[in-house]
């Protein structure tokens, strides 16, 4: 099933959701239960579910699920939010659009990026983590135990882990839903050695150092790499700038836009306007990249931890300490440079390490905090 198949079925899952209330958690048993009368749920919504926890997971990617993973095992006994279309994105993060994974350890063969996700989940199910399927809206972490709402449960938590990611930003033009996976991706360290781009011309649309490091990297793999840019100059840095335009496979198309893409079972080719003259070129590429930066999932925190310029959140060198002693975050949510599955994997790891140490700290060991 295309990730376009996929949209349209949690879309219309949304929208039931909303009509009839329904509240989703697993827990160990990996039991789903439904609220059955609406009246009851409406209770719920009013009177949010309370609950304490030592230390409570918000995301549902690799990274909050490998923190979820070590804190079940070091009985911390987690909650985790894996929320429900948060950024218009199904539970299991950004992986959950990409077909096919080869560069993720254990998978000599691949595998498809929810088959990862979903054995991601069931680990951190089989150690005890306890799933809530919804959205956090809102965050308290000015007093201890730290406040996290949803549109029903209410969490107080001695330590909470932030891993919500960053979600790659897309253009919309006729053909870039239908080939989105089947030619187009937003991510060429992750897609661009596939077989399918291999000695075969491809592009890459932006303008800055994430667009100049991709089409490098094509280079390795593609004939040819054509970096379609709508203004005349890049904005990227001159270093950068200059070991793309040096390249004799790279070729820079100015002031141009993508108006289509088409082709038969995957991408063939794109129509690329000129801005200045309008005229259209009909260009045959086999791949099309979108390197026009990321949003990193931080505005539900409203202003609470240290973001950077681009809203990142900010960790201490070496942890992922946030601005707020017993707030960690990991993976995409605070790396800009990396975003990888395997990264944020890691950085899962040591803030759940992280967390442990500080609950040990605090004194909020087992039976401290029940």
């Amino acid at each position: 099933m295309t990730h376009n198949c996929f949209s349209k079925v949690f879309k219309s899952l949304r929208k039931a959701r909303n009509l009839i209330g329904v509240a989703t958690v697993t827990t160990t048993t990996g039991t789903t239960t439904t609220a059955a009368a609406a009246a009851k749920f409406i209770s719920m919504v009013s009177d949010p579910q309370s609950l304490k926890t030592r230390l409570c997971i918000i995301g549902s990617g690799p990274a909050a699920h490998t923190a979820a993973i070590y804190a079940a095992r070091a009985e911390l006994k987690p909650i985790l939010f894996e929320g429900w279309l948060a950024n218009d994105i199904a539970p299991g993060g950004q992986l959950t659009t990409t077909s096919e994974v080869e560069n993720f350890p254990g998978f000599p063969n691949g595998v498809a990026g929810i088959e990862l996700m979903d054995k991601c989940r069931a680990q951190s199910l089989r150690f005890g983590t306890q799933i809530f399927t919804e959205t956090v809206s809102k965050v308290e972490f000015s007093t201890t135990p730290f406040k996290i709402l949803s549109d029903s449960k209410r969490v107080l938590a001695d330590s909470v882990i932030v891993a919500t990611g960053a979600v790659a930003k897309r253009l919309t033009f006729p053909g870039s839903e239908v080939f989105w996976n089947r030619g187009i991706s937003s991510c060429a360290v992750c897609d661009g050695a596939a077989p399918i781009f291999r000695n075969k011309p491809l592009a890459v649309i932006g303008g800055g150092d994430s667009a100049m490091e991709e089409a490098t990297f094509l280079t390795k793999y593609g004939s040819k790499i054509y970096i379609i840019h709508r203004r005349n100059e890049f904005r990227a840095s001159k270093i950068m700038q200059s070991r793309a335009l040096s390249n004799p496979k790279i070729e820079v198309l100015w002031n141009s836009v993508v108006v289509e893409a088409y082709g038969e079972r995957s991408l063939g080719g794109l129509k690329v306007k000129n801005v200045v003259n309008s005229e259209v070129l009909d260009l045959k590429v086999w791949g099309l990249f979108f390197a026009i930066g990321h949003e990193p999932a931080t505005k539900f925190l409203g202003g609470q931890l240290k973001l950077d310029s681009d809203g990142y959140v900010i960790t201490n060198p070496g942890t992922t300490q946030t601005s707020i002693k017993g707030v960690f975050a990991a993976g995409d949510v605070q790396d800009k440079k990396y975003r990888q599955a395997i990264t944020a994997a890691g950085t899962g790891c040591m803030a759940a390490l992280d967390a442990e140490h500080y609950l040990q700290e605090i004194g909020c060991q087992e039976g401290k905090s029940d």
